[in-house]
């Protein structure tokens, strides 16, 4: 692994555990945490105390068509129809290290219109 490479790794890393710091799930208020990759999407809402995924949405294995920008806010609105479901309406937003831009914003912002509170 090259040393640019290392360092953004872990500068990645840092910033990932600076927000899971002040950030916990409760069974009331649980975490929303992201991961985007190159070519796949996942959400998944998570209780911290119970140490528990409660509902999770991804684009692995699925038909999902379209850009990843737009396949970000299905999974935003998948998580959310999945979250009202499990009578959740509010979460703690885990953006996993990630600038709060493009495919994360589209997803928080799809989770939103369809009722879920962050």
């Amino acid at each position: 692994m090259s040393k640019q490479l290392a360092r953004k790794t872990l500068n990645k890393n840092l910033r990932k555990n600076r927000v899971r710091a002040k950030i916990s799930g409760t069974a009331e208020r649980p975490r929303l945490s992201v991961t985007i990759s190159n070519t796949h999407v996942s959400a998944q809402l998570i209780d911290d105390v119970a140490q528990k995924t409660i509902v999770s949405a991804t684009t692995v294995g699925s038909k999902l068509k379209g850009t990843k920008t737009e396949l970000s806010a299905k999974i935003g609105e998948e998580i959310a129809k999945k979250a009202k479901k499990a009578k959740i309406n509010a979460v703690v937003f885990d953006r996993n290290g990630r600038a709060y831009a493009g495919r994360l914003s589209a997803l928080a912002e799809a989770a939103r219109k369809e009722g879920l509170e962050f």
